[in-house]
């Protein structure tokens, strides 16, 4: 276990963590069902272009959860992000057979050594579009 991050160790700009997380038509099946979100557009072609959408999509609430389980990681506590926002800006197409790759880039936004927590924005792409736009959080460090 690395140790957890300290605050007057970090910049305003520093990138933090990056990771790659895959997304497949197995996944989104396995978080509907963990999640109770079954919308048929998470799973069913014919109804996700019957709506407009490109194809099946991941569902929002997994996609905001794989971006900000990087901070989490990083901040070595769960605990310790507290706050998350986000807005979502486009869908995650899941092909099939294949899997989307949801990038997701972790970057000191803001610190604030009085409250002793680091604002940490996200940049979360799908092939090279932004998927969810103001994605930041919070995390005490101190």
């Amino acid at each position: 276990m690395s140790p957890r991050p300290v605050l007057a160790d970090l910049a305003v700009g520093q990138e933090l963590a990056r990771r790659t997380v895959p997304v497949d038509r197995d996944r989104l099946v396995r978080y509907a069902g963990a999640s109770g979100d079954f919308n048929p557009i998470h799973w069913n072609e014919r109804v996700a272009t019957s709506v407009g959408l490109p194809g099946v999509i991941a569902h929002g609430m997994w996609t905001m959860g794989a971006a900000v389980a990087v901070v989490v990681d990083w901040a070595g506590d769960p605990a310790a992000v507290v706050d998350y926002q986000t807005r979502f800006t486009r869908p995650v197409p899941v092909p099939d057979p294949g899997e989307a790759r949801v990038e997701v880039v972790a970057a000191v936004g803001a610190l604030d050594a009085e409250a002793g927590t680091v604002r940490v924005d996200l940049t979360v792409t799908v092939e090279g579009a932004r998927v969810l736009g103001k994605a930041q959080a919070v995390v005490r460090l101190a």
